[in-house]
């Protein structure tokens, strides 16, 4: 692997920008990720008018969001091979232009197949963004070597909260269509901000030299199966979480919400303190520290007898999965050897369709098995990511030159 340092990588000269702990970098990293997760947010207030105005059925309205997962998983590696090529800030700035604009098509559609084009559009471009915006922290670690990437994951989930609760009053103040050009507008002002301050980042000379193409070696899939096995628990108790409290816990329905509210908000507070535990414990034994609160957490929740330790074992599941897939995607992205976009991509790509798809398969499986024996066997998928575990090496750049 070539070691040389690009000019995105070397300090400034008298400036210990490796140690600081807010340059303008990060700051502007950070505002991406919490750009992209108050767009994510944003959304779900919106599922509802949405079905409405399309007169989507349930099952209707479950391919419709199936042509968001379709989206991501088509845009993803397409925004990878634009990495590899051209490096992470082009294309974050690009990808992120294109991705403001996805509220109002979304806002505006009176059709099926229009309402399909604008979610297809949506999901693809929040998932591109994704890739991109975590190529460039790749480069933003490399940077100040520090571990930054949970602390980014963190400000997606504080945006994903703004967005969700700011969504319903603006919408029910200012309508759905009044809701998405404000959205829009905040977005585009937070862009110019963002913008100059953004890394830059060019293909390094290695990465330049190669043809980029899917790797043939296992290294970027083994990491991928990480990810995928990571995520696939947290989608699981966002989409199920809440019924199986309501449904075999018999919590009340406000509380049944409480069952994927315990696992964000532990999951937020523990990704701002993630990057610290990294940096002092190594990413292998943080990563498998995590994977394993992550799964007494899950047989928690799974084995509990009340509504009430449910949450506590959800709570304790978003402790350790906050951190398992952030380490995945610093691994992927810098992997020796390998193209930085097509790498993340393919981590990206795996990761998130654990999260799009699996949870749909779980349902099946949970009408003739029940949810509890579900999240109490989930943990299976924890012993993998635990074997796997010592790639997580790849993830700690403090030391790099």
């Amino acid at each position: 692997m070539d070691n040389t340092m690009t000019s995105s990588e070397t300090p400034l000269a008298g400036q210990p920008a490796s140690r600081t702990a807010f340059p303008p970098i990060r700051l502007a990293i950070s505002g991406l990720f919490l750009l992209n997760g108050t767009f994510a947010g944003a959304w779900a207030p919106k599922i509802p008018e949405f079905a409405s105005r399309l007169s989507l059925s349930e099952s209707g309205l479950g391919l419709m969001i199936m042509c968001f997962g379709i989206g991501s998983l088509v845009l993803m590696p397409v925004v990878g091979v634009l990495i590899a090529h051209f490096g992470s800030t082009r294309i974050l700035r690009g990808v992120t232009v294109l991705f403001l604009t996805t509220m109002l098509p979304l806002s505006l559609a009176t059709s099926v197949p229009a309402g399909a084009v604008a979610i297809f559009l949506f999901g693809g471009l929040m998932g591109g963004m994704d890739v991109a915006m975590n190529g460039n922290a790749v480069e933003v670690e490399k940077r100040m070597r520090r571990a930054i990437m949970s602390s980014c994951h963190a400000f997606w989930s504080l945006g994903a909260f703004i967005g969700a609760i700011t969504g319903g009053f603006l919408i029910e103040t200012v309508g759905v269509l009044g809701h998405a050009i404000l959205l829009t507008l905040a977005g585009v002002a937070m862009l110019a901000v963002i913008w100059p301050a953004v890394l830059p980042d060019a293909p390094h000379p290695s990465e330049e030299r190669q043809k980029v193409r899917l790797p043939l070696t296992p290294l970027p899939w083994l990491i991928g199966v990480m990810a995928l096995f990571s995520m696939v628990p947290e989608g699981s108790i966002l989409d199920w979480g809440a019924l199986y409290l309501r449904e075999e816990l018999g919590a009340s329905l406000a509380l049944s919400g409480f069952a994927f509210g315990a696992f964000s908000l532990t999951m937020a507070v523990m990704r701002f303190a993630g990057d610290h535990v990294r940096d002092r414990f190594g990413a292998v034994r943080t990563l498998r520290f995590c994977t394993l609160t992550a799964a007494a957490g899950m047989i928690i929740a799974g084995t509990a007898p009340n509504a009430w330790i449910a949450m506590a074992g959800f709570a304790l599941c978003g402790v350790g999965i906050s951190n398992m897939v952030p380490i995945a995607f610093s691994a992927a992205g810098n992997l020796p050897g390998f193209a930085q976009g097509v790498a993340l991509s393919v981590t990206t790509v795996m990761g998130y369709s654990g999260s799009l798809f699996a949870p749909s398969v779980i349902g099946f499986v949970a009408e003739h098995t029940g949810f509890a024996l579900i999240f109490t066997m989930l943990p299976v998928l924890f012993i993998v990511v635990l074997s796997l575990s010592h790639h997580a090496v790849h993830a700690d750049v403090a030391d790099r030159n």
